[in-house]
């Protein structure tokens, strides 16, 4: 199972340092190396919520989400967008920004650190939204009960969290932005490239997590006329199928994935540039930690951990809250890449033992019920 579901990632991993080796010597390879486990525990959350989201979708756009959708990620956040970003903020073109990228990395660095309050605005508010939107949902199983309850609450309240992201986007233009770095060890004052990045990032998530939703909800049709066929598969013993997403659903909540893990990208990205400004050596090395966060993501899903351990999903989404603040603060201060890793590291680890627990006391009980049930039985009573 665990090769069959890494086994791409190993090959990746092993064509990758190898090309490192090749490219620039074992100093390439460390530096590689590095950036592979930096990926890795900047975006474990990801996988934890991708592999929610996965597994309402039927084989074949998981497998998409595999095989294109790795391409995406790979090329497109990894290789592309650092150039995009440059050549935009610079008013470059594709093909100049490119040789910069190769020619001159002192200034492609500096290029990029000038567009990140943009970058960490558009990914900061997505990834609250998402957070919001899951604290504000009421849910059957809590994790943080004296925390969620209220907030469940407080969710019935029509656009709740598009009020506090949009507060939230303010506060941070009026003040992060206000006094935000630029090279040369200069500030300036970036408020409203952050409200207009801060903006699209809002409605990024509107329109995309808006469609796939709708579309979602149109299969509630199908499953309650599949309600009745699950009914009596369970009175037979047959194993129920659920409803997987298909079509234009499935293609939504694609398109929802790949827009989720550009944005937890972000920090991943920005962070590579404390580490090396070689965007090639930076492709490598988040592409092969791309590769294990997709390959996790599929384990999760084929294992059903999330449905053993209950609590993981609420962990993932409380690092991604954590992030999204992360990323609003670097707009002006600069925070440790380690720091960030573990924030998400750390909680992710708290549902899981809280997951652990629970489910032994569970197991507990049940197993103390059915020991007084054979007490009652051989009493005669």
């Amino acid at each position: 199972m665990v090769l069959k579901t890494f086994g791409w990632s190993f090959a990746v991993t092993a064509l990758g340092l190898v090309a490192a080796v090749l490219f620039g010597g074992w100093t390439a390879l460390g530096i590689v190396a590095i950036l592979s486990v930096l990926e890795i525990s900047l975006s474990f959350d990801n996988a934890v919520v991708n592999a929610g989201i996965l597994k309402k979708m039927n084989a074949f756009w998981q497998k998409i989400f595999l095989t294109v959708g790795i391409l995406i990620a790979v090329f497109g956040m990894r290789l592309v967008f650092p150039v995009v970003i440059v050549a935009l903020s610079a008013q470059l073109g594709p093909i100049k920004a490119v040789e910069l990228a190769l020619n001159d990395k002192e200034q492609y660095q500096q290029l990029v650190t000038d567009a990140h309050p943009a970058i960490a605005a558009f990914g900061g508010m997505f990834l609250l939204m998402i957070f919001l939107d899951f604290i504000f949902e009421d849910r059957d199983i809590k994790w943080l009960q004296w925390l969620e309850r209220p907030l469940a609450k407080l969710g019935k309240v029509d656009m709740l969290s598009v009020c506090i992201a949009l507060i939230v986007l303010l506060i941070s233009a009026l003040t992060f932005a206000a006094n935000a770095h630029q090279h040369g060890g200069a500030h300036a004052d970036k408020a409203e490239t952050v409200l207009l990045s801060g903006i699209a990032g809002l409605i990024t998530y509107m329109i995309v997590g808006g469609l796939s939703g709708y579309f979602e909800d149109k299969l509630e049709e199908e499953e309650e006329r599949e309600q009745e066929a699950e009914e009596e598969a369970e009175r037979t013993g047959k194993p129920r199928s659920a409803v997987q997403l298909a079509g234009k659903a499935a293609f939504f909540m694609f398109l929802y994935l790949e827009v989720l893990d550009a944005s937890f990208s972000f920090d991943g990205v920005i962070g590579a540039f404390a580490i090396t400004n070689d965007i090639v050596l930076m492709a490598l090395g988040l592409g092969i930690g791309a590769m294990y966060v997709r390959s996790l993501t599929v384990y999760l899903v084929r294992q059903g951990t999330l449905d053993d351990y209950v609590y993981l999903e609420h962990g993932a989404h409380y690092a991604i809250g954590a992030l999204a603040m992360v990323l609003l603060v670097t707009i002006q201060y600069q925070i440790n890449e380690f720091i960030t890793g573990s924030i998400g590291v750390i909680l992710i680890a708290a549902s899981f033992w809280s997951s652990v627990r629970r489910n032994k006391a569970i197991a507990a009980a049940e197993g103390k019920a059915g020991s007084d049930e054979k007490t009652e039985v051989s009493s005669g009573v």
